[in-house]
């Protein structure tokens, strides 16, 4: 756990600089990552959250440097388990604002069941996860959410296997608020994290994050990406008609829908441990 918190200004003079730490990214030029940080800050900013009561949670790639950079509480785990932890912390320690971070092969791969459950959990936290469609760490193989025929040197004349639809699996779990951004639009990101941290429930944002050292072909998504393409809805089968016509670079919100988040049963304070023990008695 990363102890050190940055000291800031009070909540009313707060701007974006006052939620990043003075640990510089050690990203490629150009990677789509340094977009994310800037837009988390910038909504945390609009948000006027105190960074000591924000914890951002991570797992392992390019993407899940991202606590480092963050002035608030943070927390590096293992490869995959990201969503394991922020829902665990979550549940123990509501009062907190949890933002879970990472990429497409430490979310959909590794992680892939977690994804799933932590949907259908719908725990009131936040999953920013960057999607290049590439290991970038580990140097440029094919992720769950490549496209089949992209050559590439580790794999000859593409994977053939058929993409991940990370957001129709989101939406056929039960996350309450669905939504896709792209780092070359910082603003349109900040509104769209913002958005998340406030709905009640598992929030998933998937966003653009082009890996320019692997695939500088993803340069030209500035070109492919339709801002406000999708209009939320909170209903669902019309949100699955909607992504139907997605061709992947349709940004917005998708689905922000009112199912009640989950809430932990029973009292905690004063929890007499005996008590709890007998009731595991066999």
């Amino acid at each position: 756990m990363n102890e050190t918190v940055a000291a800031t200004a009070p909540a009313a003079a707060r701007g974006p600089s006052d939620y990043k730490s003075d640990v510089k990214p050690v990203w490629c030029p150009g990677c789509g990552d340094f977009g994310v940080v800037n837009a988390l800050a910038k909504a945390m900013a609009k948000l006027a959250l105190d960074p000591k009561d924000v914890a951002v949670v991570s797992g392992i790639g390019c993407s899940s440097r991202i606590p480092a950079y963050m002035a608030s509480y943070g927390f590096h785990g293992v490869h995959g388990r990201a969503l394991a932890a922020g829902t665990g912390l979550k549940v123990a320690r509501p009062d907190l604002t949890v933002i879970v971070t990472g990429g497409d092969g430490d979310g959909y791969s590794i992680g892939g069941n977690h994804f799933l459950h932590a949907c259908r959990r719908n725990v009131d936290m936040t999953y920013i996860v960057m999607d290049n469609r590439v290991y970038g760490m580990t140097k440029g193989q094919p992720s769950p959410t490549t496209e089949p025929d992209w050559d590439s040197k580790l794999s000859p004349e593409g994977t053939g296997l058929r993409e991940f639809q990370p957001m129709a699996i989101a939406l056929t779990s039960g996350a309450s608020f669905i939504a896709r951004g792209f780092t070359g639009d910082p603003n349109g990101l900040a509104e769209i994290i913002e958005r998340a941290i406030r709905h009640p429930g598992f929030s998933f944002v998937e966003v653009l994050s082009p890996c320019v050292t692997f695939r500088p072909e993803q340069k030209d998504w500035k070109k492919l990406v339709k801002p406000d393409a999708f209009r939320p809805t909170a209903d669902l089968p019309r949100a699955a008609r909607r992504l139907l016509r997605d061709g992947g670079f349709d940004l917005g919100v998708l689905f922000a829908g009112n199912r009640p988040p989950h809430a932990p049963r029973g009292p905690r304070a004063g929890l007499d441990v005996s008590v709890l023990e007998a009731r595991f008695v066999l």
